[in-house]
């Protein structure tokens, strides 16, 4: 049958209307893709899903080069120190020690082996220096490794107060000594931090008195985590240990934001 020419105008505007409705819907999804469906094209686009799209860049990990720039240097210290000379006579003649209890037992280990934290996961670098107006001795490291082991090597400092507030240690030489384990107050910096102060007092292995304090700082900075020892006979001013971990922190972050990873 034919149309008359007015209706036959209607019937192809009305099979006309659904494809211009699909064309103005595909238009504005390709004009905003905010819409459901255009994030996923342009990741698919790309090889990468709308998850992958809005991750955040995994921070650089520290470099060899950017731990020893991150160390302190013996103007940080303030006094006379100096860069160490080699191992201090002590360190073997009172650290070298065992106790009965477990925690104890470790924590002399520790101190004699300076490896609080175990192996890094990372980059590491040392320093160490002496002070030219006594016999102290401070090493300072740099290193990465796991938060997860820092934080809980930092719990483990924080309960030793209690558990090994006084306890008999002998040294490798047979001298007794009696071991005493303080809080030490660290300087607000870094993520989490923890500071000890071992005194051990007793007999060297020729039966002379003897007088030893040992300060331990652990800051975590980040990824990555600052480590010191500072001890020496006599007493130890805390303001040395409160500097390099002042300066220690403030550098390694500088360093860090250097590299590109806010710390």
């Amino acid at each position: 049958m034919q149309h008359p020419p007015a209706a036959r105008i209607r019937v192809l505007a009305a099979r006309a209307l659904p494809v211009a409705a699909l064309l103005t819907v595909t238009a504005c999804s390709a004009g905003h893709p905010e819409l459901p469906g255009a994030a996923s094209s342009a990741a698919a686009s790309a090889g990468r899903s709308p998850a992958a799209l809005a991750s955040p860049t995994a921070p650089p990990p520290l470099t060899e080069d950017g731990a020893r720039d991150a160390l302190i240097a013996p103007g940080d210290l303030g006094g006379r120190w100096r860069p160490t000379q080699g191992a201090a006579p002590w360190r073997d003649g009172l650290l070298k020690a065992t106790a009965e209890d477990p925690d104890c037992r470790r924590l002399l280990d520790l101190l004699y082996t300076e490896e609080f934290l175990g192996p890094p996961a990372g980059a590491r670098a040392v320093a160490g220096f002496d002070d030219a107006g006594g016999a102290a001795q401070l090493r300072y490291q740099v290193a990465a490794h796991r938060v997860a082991d820092v934080d809980r090597t930092l719990t483990w400092f924080a309960g030793l107060p209690v558990r090994c507030g006084r306890f008999p240690a002998v040294t490798a030489y047979g001298a007794e000594q009696d071991v005493e384990v303080d809080e030490l107050p660290l300087p607000e910096v870094g993520d989490a931090r923890q500071g000890l102060r071992v005194t051990l007092s007793g007999q060297t292995a020729g039966g002379e008195p003897s007088f030893l304090v040992v300060e331990v700082a652990a800051v975590r900075v980040g990824e990555d985590t600052i480590t010191l020892t500072n001890g020496g006979p006599g007493e130890v001013p805390e303001e040395v240990t409160w500097r390099a971990v002042q300066a220690g922190a403030e550098r390694l972050a500088e360093v860090r934001r250097q590299s590109g990873t806010e710390v």
